[in-house]
């Protein structure tokens, strides 16, 4: 019986229509796969870095971010050269209604280390260290993990770029709302920003403060630009840090911390939020808007409400209707999930969703 009245409801409230190199070689690199030059406001900057079997999960996290964004999207897909083909098979059939561009990259590190660089924490997970190197002519850039799911326009994300003072160069969330269960704080045996550390899967940055800063630093009094900066740390950090580039960048927000924004739990949601109970305040007051399956809980039973949000965009076909082909299913699939900690709080990984699909309906009829 809820289950029928829930759909009832939505459709009385949205009473919607169905409808590897030197040095030198590296820089040639970067500048070899330089996009062309286009002002940032006219578009956002999406970047993402793929190896081994991401494929699926980051053509879901790309659809996600088509749905409901409002400007024009930039991708830059970093991912290994057996993957291009794949990619472009699956992106050519989007119908990205002329708001979406995307180019491919190979994984590209500088050849002295590039083996140490590849194989630190995942595979190529430590690319994105260098992408302020290599897109030297994007200005800003929102770089994502293969795992995310956008609940709303990425334009929501991008419009924190405004709110950087003069000092900060990038934003990122809390690696944990509650320090008791906080990994940084209880294990970690190198420096670390904040209480609780930060976590990079969600980074957005201004690359040109970036390339443009001199970092403070733990090796030298003298300060160090970005592209100076990376092997030191990794040398001397090494035999210490356990979750590789997130580490590093910890390490080198803790020395800086005037540089950072950080910005709110919801914007950066994870299992840790939920699995132990719910310790993100915000996403309880306003629903999830990012999304972040680590712990690999898309594709396996032990976080369902995770896995069923994963699956309905995936699933989803662009030609449906938002509310009837993937809002109303996934609230259906979402009340099976209350046995466990995160499904008891089922409503806010749909709260945001709903309102993005009224506002995005909202759009299309004012529009017309």
């Amino acid at each position: 019986r809820c289950k029928n009245l829930s759909v009832s409801f939505w459709n009385s409230y949205w009473m919607l229509p169905s409808d590897v190199c030197g040095m030198n070689c590296f820089w040639e690199a970067a500048f070899r796969y330089d996009y062309m030059k286009t002002h940032p406001s006219e578009k956002m900057h999406l970047a993402v870095v793929a190896c081994g079997e991401r494929l699926e999960e980051t053509v879901t996290m790309l659809r996600s971010a088509i749905i409901f964004s409002i400007k024009p999207l930039q991708f830059h897909i970093f991912a290994e050269d057996q993957l291009h083909k794949r990619f472009r098979d699956v992106l050519d059939d989007f119908p990205y209604e002329g708001k979406v561009n995307y180019t491919l990259y190979p994984i590209t590190f500088p050849t002295e280390s590039a083996a140490e660089w590849k194989k630190l924490f995942k595979p190529c997970a430590s690319q994105r260290l260098f992408l302020p190197l290599i897109l030297r002519n994007v200005d800003s850039l929102l770089y994502v993990d293969t795992d995310i799911l956008f609940l709303r326009p990425v334009d929501d994300i991008w419009s924190f770029l405004r709110k950087f003072n003069s000092s900060q160069i990038a934003a990122m969330a809390p690696e944990h709302e509650e320090p008791r269960i906080g990994w940084y704080n209880r294990f970690a045996r190198h420096p670390f920003y904040g209480v609780t550390g930060i976590n990079s899967g969600v980074m957005l940055m201004n690359m040109t403060r970036i390339r443009r800063k001199y970092f403070k630093n733990d090796m030298t009094t003298v300060r160090l630009q970005w592209g100076e900066i990376l092997m030191p740390l990794l040398k001397k950090y090494k035999l210490n840090i356990t979750w590789g580039d997130q580490d590093l960048l910890n390490i080198m927000f803790f020395h800086n911390p005037e540089s950072l924004y950080v910005f709110p739990c919801q914007w950066n949601y994870r299992p840790d939020h939920c699995i132990y109970g719910s310790n993100c305040k915000e996403a309880e007051e306003e629903g999830i808007f990012i999304l972040h399956g680590n712990r690999g809980v898309y594709h396996d039973d032990k976080q369902p409400t995770f896995r069923a949000v994963y699956e309905a965009i995936r699933n989803y076909s662009f030609e449906g209707d938002l509310v009837h082909s993937l809002l109303q299913p996934l609230e259906l699939e979402l009340q099976k999930t209350t046995h466990t900690y995160c499904g008891r709080v089922y409503k806010v990984f749909i709260k945001q969703l709903t309102k993005s699909i009224k506002d995005l309906y909202d759009r299309r009829s004012k529009g017309r």
